[in-house]
């Protein structure tokens, strides 16, 4: 969806994966290399660090961002490509330095030496190496290049994987310090990093100091939500707005399913609704006290439902034997109406898929909702973004602020000449205009791959379906109806160190196995009771209650 997403949903799975991780705080476990640095201590500190924000003028949407709140907005969009690509950018940004650059790649590699690296080089004055790498192995890739300290000069590290790359020892010791460069008022050399939104910095900030750069950022960042099947809904009467409660949805199964003609009406839902019942996403604050999820009376009401809903039959069989692989296809082809999914589901190749399947196909997504029907509905937000790059501690003064001028060129804004040369290469060699859309030649689909350099800067998130106008109107018209249900969780966009004992009770596997087989409808929820009383004794999660209390909560509140 938008910028991130146009021509490409190279994410889908690996942030679907990472959905809950993303939305909690970023951790990075203590082993055996350099010391940790902490997350950033408070918004004093983070005022120092963190840069200005000026937003970029230069191109207008034709639907504008609506503001739900402190770092809350929804994503500009666009009907059409702009047939003004204006040049936000003037001059050329390098000043012809050298530089490596490695980013992961889920995709065909392109050769090393092609005409679109060739081109970019010469539009930004340098020469940049680029060096994708297979982003299927990538997070074991990483921590050997680290290890043996042979990192290149600009490296991409998503930040689901912070622990495993352990990003928090790497800052200031690997990774080169951004702060001179760009807190405060000093971005404002680099307009187009400028119009990053300050919550999308704060990922990239460890230790008081600010290291990373964004990439794909956006002010309506959410693990997901539940989908519908709108062209089916509507045929039956069936609108979104009648769904107000978790009884309205178990009395959509009800409706909906017809196991003898092999539909149902849910695939797996608990991960993106269990927050609707009133649970935290993973920490709550009560009377001072840090509460983990798994203490909540509304973690069990939710895993209560979800069993409920599977002993009742709504559920498609396929996803209670756990296969989530499949699910797109049972949705496309009506064998499911309800699913749940990441955000980026909702883009022009989902339109596409599902119009392969069904010629009527119409994604929809229900607004956020409170379980009990009469709660203010909230949904809890992620972080400003989840792709973060990060220069070598190597590189001079004068080197840092060339790859920062190049980054103010990857950054600029949708549609703009600067943009299209970075996402689809040079027009007539790589793409042409085909009804108004950017459209791959043969060499573009060889040599461009839309990941690479936005992979080490891009500009935030705008909306665009390309030759699908409805898409954007539908998914922004849903972000509008729900930016003021976005609601900052517990230690909201915070990088936290640490060690590796309170990591490893952080995933608490026990409990999620556990968790799954209730929600399948294979075991109850007192066999879950069983397996946090466990997890908190013996898996080390009392431990981690009181690590996170004693050395988050107490000493950098709670990041809201």
């Amino acid at each position: 969806m938008g910028n991130e997403l146009n021509r490409r949903s190279f994410l889908n799975a690996a942030v679907s994966a990472a959905g809950l991780v993303a939305m909690g705080p970023l951790l990075s476990a203590c082993g055996s290399g350099p010391a940790q640095r902490a997350g950033v201590g408070s918004e004093a500190a983070l005022k120092a660090v963190l840069p200005a924000y000026v937003p970029n003028t230069s191109i207008k949407p034709d639907i504008p961002s609506i503001a739900g709140g402190p770092d809350v907005m929804t994503n500009p969009g666009f009907l059409s490509y702009p047939a003004n690509r204006v040049a936000t950018v003037s001059g050329i940004p390098g000043k012809g330095g050298k530089y490596s650059a490695v980013t992961p790649l889920w995709g065909t590699i392109p050769p090393a030496d092609n005409a679109f690296y060739a081109a970019m080089n010469k539009a930004l004055g340098v020469q940049l190496e680029m060096k994708p790498a297979d982003g299927n192995t990538y997070n074991t890739i990483i921590p050997t290049m680290t290890a043996s300290k042979r990192l290149p000069d600009w490296i991409q590290l998503p930040a689901w994987w912070n622990s495993q790359m352990n990003v928090g020892g790497l800052v200031g010791n690997q990774l080169a310090d951004l702060t001179p460069h760009l807190s405060g008022d000093n971005i404002k050399k680099y307009p187009n990093l400028a119009a990053i939104p300050t919550s999308a910095w704060r990922t990239g900030a460890w230790g008081e100091k600010l290291y990373g750069i964004p990439s794909f950022a956006t002010g309506f960042q959410i693990a997901g939500t539940l989908y519908y099947r709108r062209d089916i809904f509507d045929a039956k009467g069936i609108t979104a707005d009648q769904v107000k409660s978790a009884d309205d949805l178990m009395r959509l199964g009800k409706e909906l399913t017809d196991a003898k003609s092999g539909v149902w009406a849910f695939d797996d839902v608990y991960r993106y609704l269990y927050t609707s019942f009133g649970a935290p996403l993973k920490w709550r604050v009560d009377n001072g006290k840090l509460v983990h999820l798994f203490e909540t009376e509304e973690f069990y009401a939710a895993l209560d439902w979800n069993n409920r809903l599977a002993a009742a039959g709504y559920v498609h069989p396929d996803a209670l034997a756990g296969d989530n692989a499949n699910g797109n296809t049972r949705f496309y082809g009506g064998k499911t109406l309800i699913s749940s999914s990441g955000t980026g589901a909702w883009n022009l190749a989902d339109l596409q898929s599902g119009r392969a399947a069904d010629p009527n196909y119409r994604r929809g997504a229900f607004n956020v909702i409170a379980a009990d029907g009469k709660s203010t509905p909230r949904v809890y937000m992620g972080a400003g973004a989840d792709i973060m790059s990060y220069l070598n501690i190597n590189l001079k003064p004068e080197q840092i602020e060339e790859c920062l001028a190049i980054a103010n060129y990857l950054a600029a804004p949708f549609g703009s000449a600067e943009f299209t040369m970075v996402n689809f290469g040079v027009e007539g060699t790589h793409f042409t205009m085909v009804d108004g859309v950017p459209t791959a030649t043969e060499a573009g689909k060889k040599e461009v791959q839309a990941q690479t350099y936005p992979f080490l800067a891009s500009p935030a998130a705008a909306t665009n379906s390309p030759g699908a106008p409805q898409v954007t109107q539908d998914y922004l018209a849903w972000q509008a109806a729900n930016v003021k249900a976005l609601t900052k969780p517990v230690f909201w966009n915070m990088n936290i160190s640490m060690p590796q004992a309170q990591a490893t009770a952080d995933a608490a596997q026990q409990v999620e196995d556990a968790i799954k087989d209730c929600i399948h409808g294979k075991k109850t929820v007192a066999a879950v009771k069983d397996a946090v009383a466990s997890w908190k004794t013996s898996g080390g999660g009392d431990k981690l209650i009181q690590w996170t209390n004693d050395n988050v909560l107490q000493k950098h509140g709670t990041g809201q």
